[in-house]
């Protein structure tokens, strides 16, 4: 029996199968058939769960294509340098610069989808008052309708830039010439997003909706609406939303409006970025208590801290986004995450296709980190073990005081702390002495796959090892590595939770915005060396090489190589880059891996993969078909 069984009459229910997609594929559009919808509390709790649908499932990049309007997963990290997909795929179209307006799965379907949101949240506001609950259960219904509205937003927001609000719900069968909507502004989006996601909490959202054992597990509460505000203004206060990229600064609607504000002065962007701390406090002050960072010892048994004996930086790391539906409770550090997802086809990617597995436990060797992630974790001893590359961009600048080796092999196993193996005996230097974190994220050749079923080898990506190019036909990696993160053993019958948002997100947001207002407050460290020692390397002030830095622009160089390792692989470098307005130094160039047409010491040599093109990308452009309806609809800058 499945192990969420017991609560398949819940909105849970509705959440880990297809039945409320089904449901609503039968039901026509008409007031005849929502009056019936509503006259059962069943009904209305059904529909509810259909708002929920459109939240984003990331464990599906690979397959942005599907047409269906659920689960929408971005393709964030293959379209980012974190990783390449050897297999063709739609966020191939963003790396190339090919992408466009009239692309119809991709493209269009996100809009789709988040509007859909949209609409069904509309529509379920206006005919709750109909079904028989208690005035406490629909105003809090009512209030999750609510911030999933403000949610799609975000999720619209990030994606396509600035987009019409719409005031009121329109018909299916409204004409035409009363669609004719403009773009609302940057300002104006940000403000009804975090506006509404605070009228959600007033008006009836729980405080903690885990509370319910029934079926509170995967429902918006007052936590989950204050990490979207925080995300929201993050977004607000960043140099691609708040006036200071010129890209945008002539994009106006039909009538002369400007979308995007004015350059700001200091003032105003110190503003900004206060109002992010301020929520962060209210977080932290609100809800601090219960979300703290997963501690673990090597056996996943939960420890106080990183000082506690038995802890392990690996196993606290790699637990903190992959979650057991069984084990959900265990887990005090996710925020928000979706419950029913692509769990099999996110393993599916990431697990070696090694020769002799058979069908059930052979990967597919599809999502491939890329170079310049390995070469982005630290040392074990904190620093970083590339300080930039050559002028050929391929040659690594080694810095000195990180003891890294680029060339050789290992002569004893590399262990960690907890005993835990990370290099056997044989592999490269240049994976040898490395960050806890690293071993738990990337499969590199010479690595040992998980202990389980048909596991406990020793992977090998070279052109003729056991899970290289020559007997991976089309499954193998195009980088020599893969994404190691979010995996075990390989068995894709797990029930998996999909994490959207955990507790480093709103610590990055917190320690950013600091560092943009008061770049000496030491809260910046007591946050970032949280981070770090739960990694277990040292933090920022605790050893001679690693000294606190005083200015924005050191503190931010911290915080982005922070950021890029911990939150690796979870669908944000894609969107901190562009809203950084890094996108030259990182995406407008070439990404490398090891060289998988050869075996021996040809293999591990730094190799181009394929050079990208960033020109426009900085959104999605909005779907042709929208344009050709909505006259004042205007296209994105470049498209």
């Amino acid at each position: 029996m499945k192990k969420y069984n017991y609560i398949i009459v819940s909105l849970l229910a509705c959440l880990l199968t297809t039945s409320c997609n089904d449901y609503f594929d039968q039901v026509p559009d008409d007031r005849l058939s929502l009056k019936e919808i509503f006259t059962t509390r069943d009904g209305a709790l059904r529909y509810l769960s259909n708002v929920y649908t459109f939240l984003p499932d990331e464990f599906n990049q690979r397959q942005v294509h599907e047409t269906s309007l659920y689960r929408t997963p971005g393709p964030w990290t293959g379209s980012s340098d974190e990783a390449e997909w050897t297999n063709d795929n739609k966020g191939k179209l963003i790396n190339n610069n090919s992408i466009d307006a009239t692309e119809g799965t991709m493209v269009l379907y996100r809009w789709k989808s988040w509007f859909s949101g949209i609409h069904e949240a509309a529509v379920f506001t206006e005919n709750v008052g109909q079904a028989p609950l208690t005035v406490t259960e629909r105003n809090q219904w009512k209030a999750e309708a609510r911030a999933l509205r403000a949610i799609y937003y975000f999720y619209l927001v990030r994606t396509y830039g600035p987009v019409p609000l719409l005031e009121k719900d329109f018909a299916m069968d409204t004409p035409s010439d009363e669609l004719q909507l403009p773009r609302n502004t940057v300002d104006e989006c940000f403000d009804f997003i975090v506006s509404e996601l605070k009228g959600a909490q007033n008006d009836g959202l729980l405080d903690d909706a885990s509370t319910d054992k029934v079926s509170g597990y995967g429902r918006i509460d007052k936590a989950i609406a204050q990490a979207f505000i925080i995300e929201a203004l993050t977004y607000r206060a960043s140099w691609l939303f708040n006036g200071e990229s010129t890209y945008y600064s002539d994009l106006a609607n039909n009538d002369g409006t400007k979308l995007f504000p004015d350059r700001p002065d200091e003032a105003t962007k110190r503003a900004n970025w206060q109002r992010v701390i301020d929520e962060c406090n209210t977080f932290f002050s609100n809800y601090g208590s219960r979300y703290h960072l997963m501690y673990t010892n090597k056996d996943g048994v939960s420890v106080s801290g990183p000082d506690s004996e038995g802890f392990s930086p690996t196993e606290s790391y790699r637990r903190a986004v992959r979650t057991l539906f069984s084990e959900m409770g265990n887990n005090k550090e996710m925020i928000f995450y979706r419950l029913d997802n692509a769990a099999g086809t996110m393993q599916y990617d990431r697990m070696p296709n090694r020769s002799g597995n058979t069908t059930d436990y052979r990967g597919g060797s599809l999502l491939g980190a890329t170079q310049e992630m390995v070469d982005a974790y630290f040392m074990s001893n904190g620093e970083s073990p590339i300080s930039g590359y050559s002028a050929d961009g391929v040659t690594p600048i080694i810095n000195e005081k990180s003891d890294y080796v680029e060339e050789g092999v290992s002569t004893t196993e590399y262990k960690g702390t907890d005993g835990t193996l990370y290099a056997p005996v044989g592999t490269r230097m240049m994976y040898v002495n490395r960050e806890p974190r690293f071993y738990a994220d990337i499969t590199f050749s010479n690595s040992k796959w998980f202990e389980g079923t048909e596991g406990g080898y020793v992977v090998d990506f070279t052109y003729s090892g056991s899970c290289g190019k020559e007997q991976g036909s089309n499954d193998y990696t195009s980088t020599g590595y893969l994404v190691r993160k979010g995996m075990d053993s390989g068995d894709r019958n797990q029930n998996l939770v999909c994490v959207l948002l955990r507790l480093t997100n709103i610590y990055f947001d917190y320690i950013e915005a600091l560092a943009h207002v008061s770049p000496t407050h030491e809260d910046i460290w007591t946050y970032m060396n949280m981070i770090r020692k739960r990694a277990g390397i040292p933090g920022y002030g605790e050893t001679v090489n690693l000294p606190k830095p005083t200015t924005t622009d050191e503190v931010m160089e911290l915080i982005r190589k922070e950021k890029r390792i911990e939150l690796s692989f979870e669908n944000c470098r894609y969107f901190d880059v562009r809203r950084w307005g890094l996108v030259n130094e990182y995406f407008n160039k070439a990404i490398h891996g090891m060289n998988v047409n050869y075996d021996g010491n040809e293999f591990f040599k730094r190799t181009e993969i394929v050079k990208r093109i960033f020109d426009r990308q900085y959104f999605f452009p909005i779907p042709q078909g929208e344009i050709d309806i909505d006259k004042n609809l205007v296209q994105n800058t470049g498209f």
